[in-house]
Parts: structure tokens; C-alpha cells; sequence
């Protein structure tokens, strides 16, 4: 195959990647008539169909299906290859893609990385915040961040951030017309206020320990949300019992707008951690990503 015709694969792996030639347009920055074009010249040359195509939908045929898995290693590996490059450039330079959750970014990753932009502007940063566990070697991410109970093993990990946890909160208002719950087995008697877990649907089972006992108790209520800000909001305005991270309500607890119930009850989470694939971690400006995230303490 011609030399300038690898662009015509880097397309099909675009597409292919994608399932949709709009998507792949947009992450290649061109138009659907191009990539459409340069599929087809492909099929043309290798004389068989790579990609079948419907209204809504883009599927892989059985010869597509092994040019992709043949490709994407390799190009991976490239590309791989070709940042690593950067080491020798005086600067530190490239693009760190990074997933995370709302609360990990706002408590630990973005505190830390906020002087990268400024001490290091040949380093992009592009922090995707996600509640639900992304793969991040499919997904293009360089590295996510998870507690440390729910890393993968064939990943590095770094600490990056000390353990936290979730407490019951309520407001006084709420707390006046009823007892404030003992055992976590009494908050099926108060109006919870539910968490609706991203990507997954479910709802999440609260989770308490206390001398070595573990509960897990699927609470009810009139609410259901998905995001800490608007579960704490509800919970001020007096709609119930929220089950939200410690560091969010502090001030909210001193000021005495809200009541801490079931402290005893509440475990610690063993911290962030940032996990990556050994791949990336020779490429200098992910290295400086993660010695700015690094837990000191």
C-alpha cells in the first residue's frame, strides 16, 4: 500500500473505534463526506467490505473486525512511541486525559493540578469527569482515578490523596419532628435522600462499619439524585437524610445548618489513587501530572 494511503487506516480505525463517522469527524476534526470517502477507497483497494452501514448505526464486518484488531495495537504502539519522544525536548510537553469523579476532582485532583497550566504551558490537561469506572486503555485516558478499594491489579497505582468518608447528615428542621437514627438499620424508618449511581442506573446500598461489623442498608425516600451538591442542597432545605462526602458539609456542620447522625457508623475509604498502565509512565509530562498529584502526607 502506497505510503500516503495509511491515512485512508487511521479513518477506518477512527471509525471503527467510533461506530459512527459523525463521532470520528468530530475527534478528527474533518467532515463525514471525507471519512465516507476514504472508507470507501479502502474497500475499493483491498476489494472487500471493512464497515456495514445503517441509519442510525456503523458495524464491523468479519474483515473489519481483524483490520482493527491488527491495527489498534500498532498504532497504539506508535503513538506511544512518538510521545515518548518528548523527553527530549526541553520542556516537558503533550496532552495528560485523565478520568475522575466529581468529588476526586474537586477535593484533591484539581487543587494539585491548577499551577500545571502555568508552571508547564506546553502540558494539556483534560480532566473528564465520570461517576462510573471507565477502561481507560478503550476509553484513550492516560490514567482515571479510584479509591484504592476498587483498583485494577494489572494497573501502577500512586496514592494521591488521604482517606475520607461519607456521613448521614440531616437538617435540625427535619431532626425536630423525628429521633435522630442510632444503628443504621433505623434509617428504613426516615425519608432518605437516594443516590442514583452514573451509567450503571442502580441505586446505591449505604455502607457502614463499626467494630469489625459491616452493614449495607438500601434506604428509601421521597428523593432520588445523582450528584452530592444537589443531595446537600435537599438536605439543608430539610427533605432528609443524605449520605454525602465529609469535606462537602464541614462548614455546614460548624454552622450548625446540619446534624451529623450515625459518626460511630461511618468508615473511612482508603483515599485516591491515581492508576495508569506501565506504558505511560516514562512520558515527562505525565510525570510531572503525577508528582504534582503524589500524597506527601
Amino acid at each position: 500500500m502506497p505510503r500516503e494511503n495509511f491515512n485512508e487506516l487511521l479513518v477506518f480505525l477512527a471509525v471503527a473505534e467510533e461506530r459512527s463517522f459523525t463521532k470520528a469527524a468530530a475527534k478528527l476534526g474533518t467532515s463525514q463526506s471525507t471519512l465516507s470517502h476514504a472508507v470507501k477507497k479502502l474497500e475499493e483497494r483491498l476489494g472487500m467490505r471493512l464497515l456495514t452501514r445503517t441509519t442510525r448505526s456503523v458495524g464491523l464486518t468479519e474483515a473489519g473486525e481483524r483490520l482493527q484488531q491488527s491495527l489498534s495495537p500498532r498504532i497504539a504502539e506508535i503513538e506511544a512511541d512518538i510521545e515518548a519522544l518528548t523527553v527530549y525536548r526541553e520542556r516537558p510537553a503533550g496532552t495528560v486525559r485523565i478520568t475522575l469523579s466529581n468529588h476526586a476532582m474537586e477535593s484533591v485532583v484539581w487543587p494539585k493540578l491548577s499551577s500545571i497550566l502555568a508552571d508547564y504551558p506546553d502540558i494539556k490537561l483534560e480532566l473528564s469527569v465520570d461517576g462510573s469506572f471507565r477502561n481507560i486503555v478503550e476509553d484513550g485516558f492516560d490514567a482515571g482515578v479510584r479509591l484504592g478499594e476498587s483498583l485494577e491489579k494489572d494497573m501502577i497505582a500512586v496514592r494521591i490523596g488521604p482517606d475520607w468518608r461519607l456521613v448521614a447528615v440531616g437538617s435540625p428542621d427535619y431532626f425536630r419532628t423525628r429521633s435522630a437514627p442510632l444503628t443504621p438499620q433505623e434509617l428504613m424508618r426516615h425519608n432518605c435522600i437516594r443516590r442514583r449511581l452514573d451509567r450503571i442506573g442502580g441505586l446505591y446500598a449505604w455502607e457502614f462499619e463499626k467494630d469489625g461489623e459491616e452493614i449495607r442498608v438500601r434506604v428509601e425516600g421521597q428523593l432520588t439524585l445523582n450528584t452530592d451538591r444537589e443531595m446537600i442542597s435537599a438536605a439543608l432545605d430539610g427533605h432528609g437524610i443524605a449520605y454525602v462526602p465529609e469535606s462537602y458539609v464541614e462548614h455546614h456542620l460548624e454552622a450548625g445548618r446540619l446534624q451529623l447522625v450515625l459518626d460511630d457508623w461511618c468508615p473511612k475509604f482508603a483515599g485516591y489513587y491515581l492508576y495508569y498502565p506501565s506504558r505511560r509512565q516514562n512520558l515527562r509530562a505525565f510525570s510531572v501530572v503525577i508528582d504534582a498529584l503524589r500524597e506527601r502526607g
